[in-house]
C-alpha cells in the first residue's frame, strides 16, 4: 500500500471509530490488535486520538482493522473511495444533501446556509463538474459523508434515486436527518422524527441540523473538528 493510501486509510477508521465509539471502547478495540492505550495523549478528539494510535502499525494489520470495521468504502487491499470534488483539500464537515432534481434550488440554498457552521454539503445537482461522472461522484459522496439530510419535498418517495441514497445511508449506519417539505418520511426512516419545514427560513433550519448534529454522538466529535480546523486555519492567514 502506498504511504499516501495508508494515511487516508487511517483518516477513514480514525472517524469510523469516532462515529461508533467512547474513548474507553477505543482503548478496548484496539487492544484486541495489541494497540495499547497511549499514555498521556489528549483525549479532545476521537478521531485525533485513533489516528495517533494507529499511525506506525503495519499495512496489514490496518487493512484487518478496516475488515473488522466492515467499512463499506474500504476494499480488501485497503484502497479507499476518493471524494467527490467538492469535498477533496477540505476539513469541514461532510453531509449528503438528497433531493429531487426539481428541487435543487432548495437543496442548494440549504447547503449555503450550512456553510457557515463549517458543514460541506454535496448537492448532486449542484456539486457534480460537467465533465465528471455524475453518477460515479454521487458513489464517492455517499461513501465518504460524515451524515445524511434528506430533503422530503413532494415525489422525494417516489424517486428511484433518492430512495437508494437513503438506503445507503442506512446501510452505514450514519446520522440520518429527515425534512419535511410536504411529504412524509417513508421505508426505513419512516419511524425516526423529521424536522418540519413549517414557516422557517433556510437559516433557522441549518441552525437546528447544526444543533442536531452537535448533540449526536456519532457526529459530534466529527464536527467539532471540522470547527477548530477552520478557525485554526483562519488564525494562521491574519498577518501578525
Amino acid at each position: 500500500m502506498r504511504v499516501s493510501e495508508k494515511l487516508a486509510l487511517i483518516d477513514k477508521i480514525g472517524r469510523e471509530l469516532q462515529s461508533r465509539f467512547t474513548f474507553n471502547e477505543i482503548d478496548a478495540f484496539l487492544a484486541e490488535f495489541q494497540i495499547f492505550p497511549l499514555e498521556n495523549a489528549e483525549r479532545n478528539s476521537k478521531w485525533v486520538y485513533s489516528k495517533t494510535a494507529l499511525s506506525g502499525s503495519d499495512d496489514e494489520l490496518i487493512i484487518k482493522i478496516a475488515g473488522e470495521l466492515d467499512m463499506p468504502d474500504i476494499t480488501s487491499t485497503g484502497q479507499h473511495v476518493e471524494p467527490p470534488r467538492n469535498w477533496q483539500n477540505t476539513q469541514e464537515f461532510r453531509l449528503f444533501i438528497s433531493h429531487v432534481a426539481a428541487e435543487k434550488v432548495k437543496a442548494t440554498r440549504l447547503k449555503d446556509c450550512l456553510a457557515q457552521y463549517r458543514i460541506s454539503g454535496f448537492v448532486a445537482h449542484e456539486d457534480i463538474h460537467p465533465t465528471l461522472e455524475w453518477q460515479t461522484e454521487i458513489e464517492r459522496a455517499l461513501h465518504t459523508m460524515d451524515a445524511f439530510v434528506s430533503i422530503h419535498t413532494a415525489g422525494f418517495s417516489k424517486s428511484f434515486w433518492t430512495q437508494q441514497e437513503i438506503g445507503f445511508a442506512v446501510g452505514k449506519g450514519i446520522k440520518v436527518i429527515s425534512l419535511r417539505m410536504g411529504e412524509d418520511p417513508t421505508g426505513f426512516i419512516s419511524k425516526q422524527q423529521a424536522l418540519s419545514r413549517g414557516r422557517k427560513t433556510a437559516e433557522e433550519i441549518a441552525e437546528e441540523i447544526d444543533k442536531l448534529l452537535g448533540e449526536d454522538p456519532r457526529t459530534k466529535d466529527r464536527l467539532d473538528e471540522a470547527k477548530r480546523a477552520t478557525v485554526s486555519s483562519l488564525d494562521e492567514e491574519i498577518p501578525f
